[in-house]
């Protein structure tokens, strides 16, 4: 088969999927670790380097950079959608198709991109004020915002760029793209924000210019992959457009999150500049652990698709429940390091004892949920693997505004500060888990072939 090997195929005894190495997941889910933790320490250490400029800087980074991620969140179809679709061409045997996937997701993201860009420089102003709830924190989140937002393109390039790649098993490409984008980030970022080395000092500005430029290199080494694979690279409207349909549901789930998230935001800067310090570093945090968690989900995704796409309905089954175990196992663990890491970690992102003592309140929840993750990260892959999205829409849709949005907003009605929020997170997590554990057991997600996908790309020519 042209352009990639073979998927495999059920075998007379067991199912193909049944008998897949723990070697073989590991292979997928440590490099797929390396991608999903990258980011997240990255923006740790871009905190750490912005933080030793003050409090202020550091709450501008908070609202400047939950705006952009909102960009990442809401439209992680690109990745996810795209690896689901991918991976069930990969499993019946169609490489190309399964890499024809990723192109149609790249223009796709190029397009969105550029209106985001567009756009996101009309609203910076307006929604940063309305976030911050303070005029010198708004000024300094859209300071950096402005130049960060030329990165939209960028970001969402390598979404899809990371969906193909997963879809067709393939983690290492992406992780050696994504190190290398942020690694350049991580050696501009000092230079440009303290204006090291004989380079302008640029302060929070600084930051975004690092950022800026590593997504760039990325991007481009994603693109390239694409015009060496040998697929065309011409726009399939149908495609794309199938793409969009599978994206309906995701980006309704991630409205949810994204409502969540930065009411929590506002919430939190409405009770001063230590609070939302606070609340940004454990929040990071939280994203690098749920991201790491994820790692094994990736796995999950990609194989469960494919052996979906191979008519292995048994050996998806099964694999489901062996990468739950694995991951809620491992989350214990991470709970483990970081409640005994309590009085060193928090001291590695700032000194300023108000902002401290808010990363305490914080912490205790941040520590307990995290088994909880566990459980509900792995599944969620299994079921976006399955390309499950409209139940998972509902599930995350339910839990927010029952669960999460509730109590972000009591917390600011009857000054519940931090631990008002973090008790909203915790009750949305459970809720997920209640639902993605009912959904697994069920087995209604294990729908077998890959038509759908099949019957799209033909109607566009393919």
């Amino acid at each position: 088969m042209p352009g990639g090997p073979p998927a495999s195929k059920p075998s007379a005894g067991e199912p193909a999927a049944s008998t897949i190495s723990g070697r073989r997941i590991l292979g997928l889910a440590v490099p797929a670790l390396g991608v999903l933790a990258a980011e997240p320490l990255y923006l740790l250490f871009d905190i750490a380097v912005v933080g030793r400029l003050g409090a202020l800087p550091l709450a501008g980074l908070a609202i400047g950079g939950l705006i952009l991620a909102q960009v990442s969140t809401q439209l992680t179809f690109l990745s996810y959608g795209t690896t689901a679709r991918a991976a069930r061409f990969h499993g019946a045997d169609r490489h190309d198709d399964a890499v024809g996937e990723g192109v149609q997701a790249t223009w796709l993201a190029l397009g969105v991109g550029l209106v985001i860009l567009l756009a996101g420089q009309l609203a910076a102003w307006p929604v940063a004020r309305l976030l911050a709830g303070d005029e010198d924190i708004a000024e300094a989140a859209v300071s950096w915002l402005r130049v960060a937002l030329f990165g939209a393109p960028l970001i969402l390039v390598g979404l899809a760029g990371n969906g193909w790649m997963r879809g067709i098993q393939d983690t290492i490409r992406p992780l050696r793209y994504v190190v290398t984008g942020l690694a350049l980030s991580a050696v501009l970022c000092p230079v440009l924000v303290h204006g090291l080395l004989g380079a302008p000092r640029w302060e929070l500005v600084g930051s975004a210019v690092a950022n800026v430029i590593g997504q760039f290199v990325s991007a481009v080494l994603f693109v390239r992959a694409l015009m060496r694979s040998g697929v065309p690279l011409r726009p399939r409207p149908a495609v794309i457009g199938a793409q969009l349909r599978l994206g309906r549901d995701l980006i309704a789930r991630s409205l949810a999150f994204q409502a969540c998230f930065l009411s929590a935001a506002a919430v939190a800067s409405r009770f001063g500049a230590a609070a939302v310090a606070g609340h940004q570093v454990v929040l990071q945090l939280w994203n690098f652990v749920t991201l790491t968690l994820d790692s094994l989900a990736i796995a999950a995704q990609a194989l469960v698709g494919a052996a979906l796409g191979a008519a292995d309905r048994r050996g998806a089954s099964r694999l489901a429940w062996r990468v739950c175990g694995w991951s809620a196992v491992f989350a214990g663990a991470l709970a483990v390091v970081f409640l005994l890491g309590k009085d060193v970690i928090p001291g590695l992102f700032t000194s300023d004892t108000a902002v401290l003592g808010q990363i305490d309140v914080a912490w205790w929840f941040f520590v307990a949920i995290m088994p909880l993750a566990g459980i509900v990260f792995a599944l969620d892959g299994v079921l976006l693997g399955a390309g499950d999205a409209a139940f998972l829409r509902t599930a995350t849709l339910v839990s927010a505004l029952f669960g999460f949005l509730p109590l972000i907003w009591l917390s600011l009605a009857y000054d519940w500060g931090l631990a008002g929020i973090w008790t909203g997170l915790t009750v949305f997590i459970v809720f997920r888990m209640i639902a993605v554990v009912w959904r697994t057991s069920s087995g209604r997600w294990a729908v077998t072939g890959a038509d759908r996908q099949v019957r799209a790309h033909d109607e566009s020519g393919g």
